[in-house]
């Protein structure tokens, strides 16, 4: 059995014959590139991060409380599209024209919502934001499986998951600072102007690639189709808190079942009964991350709400989550294939789940703001082992000619695990607002503490049975 990842197929454009002898080599030669590629990351998640921690003071001051949870599915949403489109294009041509427009949407978006009057033009902001960060987080995917030895992809992911742990540390204090001093506008607009310069810095890296022929949408506009369906699908979901229950319930189950029907099409074969393999790669990633972030929506949320911390002081349990992520992700990358990857995404998911379930208990038995902040920062462990291996894991199951196709399937799984978990746990929680002030909190927890434990009971197939000595 092999002890260490099998390198990806030579892609058309790969480094050169010698990334497979030197990796150091290859690894030194593009630093720029992935330095570039880190930064961009990070301002896609610290929009993602500090969004949560501004959004409270932005409904509020424009009005638009009724529209909050859509200002989070709607960007998650059309990201769909863009993660599609990204990745199709990206297989059959090159990443290069992609990635440029997918940051140039993200800007315009950003700068959009930063400029808005009206949580409905914040809105639409946020729909562009997310077409273009739905593109950007695939097209570099493919630019690591085409330029990368594939001994390095563990290291090259554990980089990308620190790029998301470092806005969760200083992203929501930021956020919170900006909103409390300056003006929330600023959490879109500093974005916004920084992504200019990144994308130049990824410019030499770019280059190496080179365009293969081919429609930019293989298999015709079916996908395109197919991922406008579900992105409208979730915003659906997102309205769902605008419809008075009990027909909100009814609103909900229709756009789920409108969602897997043509969801279906995006993911591997096998994907939706988590099949041995990458099927089930991708299904876990999907509970894991609705389970998660199903459940970090709520954390800011709580500390404020029930225990009247400020905005800034409310970020305190994303950032502690976010140190042990970055430290997690760290420690699976150093080990390597002396950690097999299934041992690491089964780690991973029991500790989301414990975290989750000691959030729950804190809320319940404790009714206290301190083990809230202290299970949440457990969860961040438990991503930091689960996220950076089902990427990498996904490159392994990968040829060249699918790896934009795969990874967007994969982060359509983000996408559609955590807005449909925070579409639906916000129903729950309106449902459970009648009943005390924690209830809502409870009711929610729970949800998302279920979704966890199914993504606890497919850890264990994420390797394939003739390569479970590796993985």
């Amino acid at each position: 059995m092999p002890t260490s990842l099998p390198e990806p197929a030579a892609a058309p454009d790969a480094t050169s014959s010698s990334a497979a002898n030197d990796p150091q080599a290859v690894w030194r030669s593009l630093r720029t590139t992935t330095v570039a590629m880190f930064v961009m990351i990070l301002l896609v998640a610290f929009e993602s991060l500090a969004v949560t921690t501004a959004m409270p003071t932005v409904a509020h001051v424009l009005d638009g409380d009724s529209l909050y949870q859509l200002a989070f599915v709607g960007a998650i949403a059309t990201g769909i599209v863009g993660m599609v489109v990204g990745g199709a294009w990206s297989d059959r041509s090159s990443p290069r024209v992609p990635l440029t427009l997918a940051c140039a949407f993200f800007a315009a978006g950003l700068a959009v919502a930063g400029l808005a009057q009206s949580m409905e033009v914040l809105v639409v902001g946020r729909l562009v934001q997310g077409l273009g960060g739905g593109a950007i987080n695939v097209c570099l995917y493919v630019i690591v499986g085409r330029l990368y030895p594939g001994i390095l992809h563990p290291r090259v992911f554990a980089a990308f998951s620190s790029a998301w742990v470092l806005p969760s540390i200083v992203g929501p204090l930021v956020a919170g600072l900006l909103t409390e001093y300056v003006s929330w506008r600023w959490v879109f607009l500093g974005a916004a102007v920084l992504t200019v310069p990144v994308w130049f810095a990824l410019q030499p890296g770019l280059r190496r690639l080179h365009d293969v022929a081919g429609d930019v949408l293989p298999g015709g506009a079916r996908r395109l189709v197919r991922a406008v369906a579900v992105s409208a699908a979730m915003l659906g979901l997102g309205l769902c808190s605008q419809v008075a229950a009990p027909a909100s319930w009814f609103v909900a189950g229709a756009c789920l079942a409108v969602t897997l029907v043509a969801v279906r099409g995006l993911l591997p074969a096998g994907a939706l009964r988590a099949v041995r393999g990458l099927p089930a790669v991708v299904a876990d990633r999907a509970f894991v991350n609705g389970a998660f972030f199903g459940a970090q929506v709520y954390i800011p949320y709580l500390l404020t709400v029930h225990y009247g911390f400020s905005p800034t002081t409310a970020g305190i349990g994303l950032t502690t989550a976010a140190l042990t992520w970055s430290s997690a992700a760290w420690v699976q990358g150093r080990l390597g294939s002396r950690l097999p990857h299934r041992l690491a995404v089964q780690i991973g998911t029991v500790l989301v789940a414990c975290a989750i379930g000691l959030v729950l208990l804190a809320v319940v038995v404790l009714d206290a703001p301190l083990p809230v902040v202290i299970a949440w920062t457990l969860g961040g462990a438990g991503m930091g082992f689960v996220f950076a291996r089902l990427s990498v894991l996904t490159l392994h199951y990968s040829e060249p000619g699918n790896q934009g196709a795969n990874t967007a399937a994969l982060s359509i799984a983000d996408s559609f695990g955590s807005s449909a978990s925070i579409a639906i746990s916000g129903l729950v929680f309106a449902a459970a607002a009648s009943l005390g002030t924690s209830a809502p909190f409870v009711a929610s927890l729970t949800f998302t503490l279920a979704l966890a434990l199914v993504a606890v009971t497919l850890a264990g197939r994420v390797a394939q049975r003739a390569t479970s000595a590796s993985g």
